[in-house]
């Protein structure tokens, strides 16, 4: 069995598992999202690749 201290140790961990991962998960995902779509508003010319040489 565990005891009372391990237990309120492992409380901490499970809450970073259960709700702040995800979290930041969904987040990450949302601003690459973001930084991706960003050049529908960038002017043509912006858009092309840059010249090689």
């Amino acid at each position: 069995m565990r005891s009372e201290c391990e237990e309120t140790r492992s409380r901490p961990v499970s809450f970073i598992r259960s709700t702040l991962l995800p979290a930041a998960i969904v987040l990450l995902f949302g601003l690459a999202l973001f930084v991706v779509s960003a050049r529908l508003w960038l002017p043509g010319d912006m858009m092309a690749p840059a010249p090689a040489g």
